[in-house]
């Protein structure tokens, strides 16, 4: 589904990099690491503890989600009481989602070495920290920089919820039960989202949207005392590669936000294209000579692998481009109030979820290529539809329209994220659902980026056909890869 992240990296340890047991002293605490072959301490947690764990994991990981999807609504009410423009607003979103795109690639490895309820407790905190930092903000350059934390807790509490899960339940069926949950919890809270976000906004203002993570963060704090320490294992961390990627990341978003309204040859927008463009290489100088690099090149040369990230990022950029795009359609060209805006996502927040359910039987029946592939062509339509979007069309015709965009990336992606699972090596599982997630969420942060330059008219409002350019856009970057997957991937 496109809406929430789809298999997290496993935190699974580096091969090659098993400590020997260490022999216990009298009088001394045995450090908590795990030596190879040695189940997990959670393969011995009593039925209760198990439940508490699945409860503070899921909590976290709905309130990571939630945050993504009723920010959008709250935009126009923050636009107005901190009096920023559409530059502002755009930073707003991406500040969040190119950090949980960036870190994404080596937490996995953090909760690893740290322990996964000690990583969890830290992305815990840290989040509730900078959320409050984000409702108490007295502007938007204050807001952003607090934005900027959340992403990088989100980023440390995504793969260390999993990772509370897999300890807890040693049996694989309880275990795959819920990580079920887990995954239905995701795509509630992104359903859920929007409608929070405008009732909230509408009754409490757009800063109870933030002060809503601080009650749950302590309750999930409280649970954790009650999980039983996770073990640490070995895992090796890519301090270079990480840096280098944050810092293309970042340049390149400046330069899409910032383009469309300081002017594409401004000193500042062609500073940070070079900045990328730089780091982008060093990236690729840093991965190519680390020995446990946290993207192996190596794995981005089989063409199953490629197209699949090509594919996620490509999807994720249509849906939440264009969940960016309707927020800001319903309230500031229809005029809609934040819950009424809120509102008209169930609908699609409905069918995708009953879409994610259908796409795995019908990749088993009739191959993953297909469902990969019309799930894309769907999307590609769901982009065109929208493109007669007016002031006053009618709401019955919007929703009608929007079906389109509710299922295509929904039935593509699970057969995706199956497709590439089976691809890699099982010691690769966590670096290519990393990897997936980080192009993912990328994707939707470029989105983003460009639909802003774009929607901004002469006048400063809401433009029509700056819109529909992006929509087109978009419309052929899911054409392209649709072509991708239909002439490089299996059908088996």
């Amino acid at each position: 589904m496109p809406a929430t992240p789809a298999s997290p990296p496993s935190t699974a340890s580096a091969p090659g990099h098993e400590s020997e047991p260490s022999t216990p002293v009298p009088g001394r605490r045995t450090p908590d690491r795990v030596p190879p072959g040695v189940p997990p301490a959670g393969d011995a947690t009593t039925p209760r503890r198990s439940g508490v764990a699945l409860v503070a994991s899921l909590l976290g990981f709905t309130v990571i989600t939630i945050d993504v999807s009723a920010v959008n609504i709250a935009l126009p009410a923050i636009r107005d009481s901190l009096g920023s423009g559409m530059s502002g607003l755009q930073w707003v979103v991406d500040a969040y989602t190119l950090m949980f795109a960036a870190l994404m690639l080596s937490a996995g490895a953090l909760s690893d070495r740290t322990g996964a309820r000690r990583a969890y407790a830290w992305g815990i905190t840290l989040f509730t920290l900078a959320s409050l930092a984000c409702a108490l903000a007295p502007g938007i350059g204050v807001l952003i920089a607090a934005r900027v934390a959340q992403g990088a807790a989100a980023a440390v509490v995504m793969p260390a919820s999993l990772a509370l899960i897999r300890q807890a339940y040693g049996d694989a069926r309880a275990r795959a039960r819920a990580i079920a949950l887990w995954t239905v919890g995701g795509s509630v809270a992104m359903a859920a989202g929007p409608v929070l976000g405008g009732l909230l906004t509408d009754s409490a203002g757009w800063r109870a949207v933030f002060l809503l993570n601080l009650p749950v963060g302590a309750v999930v704090l409280a649970l954790l005392i009650r999980v039983p320490r996770s073990p640490r294992r070995p895992a090796a961390l890519d301090l270079g590669g990480q840096l280098t990627a944050v810092l293309a990341l970042a340049g390149l978003a400046f330069a899409v936000i910032e383009g469309g309204h300081m002017g594409w040859t401004s000193g500042p927008v062609l500073g940070a294209a070079a900045l990328a463009l730089a780091s982008g290489c060093a990236f690729r100088v840093v991965e190519a000579r680390h020995r446990q690099p946290m993207v192996p090149l190596t794995m981005l040369k089989d063409r199953r692998v490629a197209v699949s990230l090509a594919v996620g990022f490509a999807v994720n950029a249509a849906f939440y481009g264009g969940i960016f795009l309707l927020g800001l359609y319903y309230q500031q060209l229809r005029g809609m109030s934040a819950i009424e805006a809120g509102l008209m996502f169930v609908p699609m927040s409905a069918v995708v979820t009953a879409t994610n359910l259908v796409s795995p039987r019908l990749a088993e029946r009739v191959g993953r290529r297909p469902v990969i592939v019309v799930g894309q062509l769907v999307f590609t339509g769901a982009m065109l539809a929208m493109l007669p979007l007016a002031a006053h069309t009618p709401v019955w015709l919007v929703l009608v329209l929007l079906l389109p965009l509710s299922v295509g990336g929904a039935l593509a992606v699970p057969a995706l994220t199956a497709l590439l699972m089976d691809t890699v090596p099982q010691e690769r599982a966590g670096t290519a659902s990393g990897l997936l997630n980080s192009l993912r969420q990328t994707g939707g942060a470029l989105a983003v980026a460009v639909f802003g330059s774009l929607l901004v008219g002469p006048a400063g409002v809401f433009s029509l056909p700056g819109m529909r350019v992006g929509l087109v856009i978009v419309a052929a970057l899911l054409l392209a890869t649709a072509l991708l997957a239909r002439l490089l991937l299996p059908r088996a």
